[in-house]
């Protein structure tokens, strides 16, 4: 069998000289602002990381405010790199605000792939199987005996005592946070399926007892 012929990809072509010119672009920048040597080459691998992280976070969990915000935040970084070095900016004097951002972009990268690697996303929750019906014949149920008649008492019957009513449920509290945070799972439901969301999915989804999804469920409607 004959194997396929190699063929060289044209959007991957594009995307390593793409990332190579970005990758130098970064160096440069960082390298003007005051970050030489080795720390000049670490600018842009953490750009590069960020970017690739919120990217698979956007393809594996589906849209997402924070992956669109941190990979926004990294193209913008590399992009304006890409900028800076085209002869808008004079590296050999680069601005205050500027050196400022460099000092600041590994912090802020690194709470970006925190944010991204330990966020846990919203999922519906699983529907269960249905039964599978019984193949076995209903057993045949025997025919009641006759009660006997019991012997009339002349005696008047007592008044049957009426049960106590029962006292009301305590009202369980709900945080106006975890309401606010509700009615935002409940329209992102409603957006995604068209109906309404039931008590059973906003208790999976909020990760709630029954009674407080069930007093949440009140407060939505």
């Amino acid at each position: 069998m004959a194997r396929p012929a190699l063929r060289v990809d044209a959007v991957l072509v594009q995307a390593v000289i793409a990332g190579a010119l970005s990758f130098a672009h970064l160096h440069d920048l960082a390298a003007a602002a005051g970050q030489d040597g080795w720390k000049a080459w670490a600018y842009p691998i953490s750009v590069d990381l960020l970017l690739v992280a919120s990217w698979r976070r956007l393809r594996v969990d589906g849209p997402s405010r924070l992956a669109w915000c941190w990979f926004i935040v990294a193209l913008f970084a590399s992009l304006g790199a890409n900028v800076a070095t085209a002869g808008l900016l004079d590296l050999d004097h680069v601005p205050a605000w500027l050196r400022i951002l460099v000092a600041a972009w590994p912090a802020l990268a690194f709470m970006g792939g925190t944010l991204l690697a330990h966020s846990v996303a919203e999922q519906a929750p699983e529907t269960p199987a249905p039964a599978t019906p019984s193949t076995q014949q209903d057993e045949i149920e025997p025919e009641p005996e006759p009660e006997s008649v019991p012997a009339v008492d002349d005696t008047p019957a007592l008044p049957a005592a009426e049960p106590a009513p029962a006292a009301p449920a305590p009202a369980v509290p709900v945080p106006a946070a975890l309401v606010d945070h509700a009615r935002k799972v409940a329209d992102d439901h409603h957006a995604r399926t068209g109906s309404p969301i039931d008590t059973d999915t906003l208790r999976a989804r909020l990760g709630v007892p029954p009674q407080l999804a069930d007093a949440i469920a009140a407060q939505l409607a």
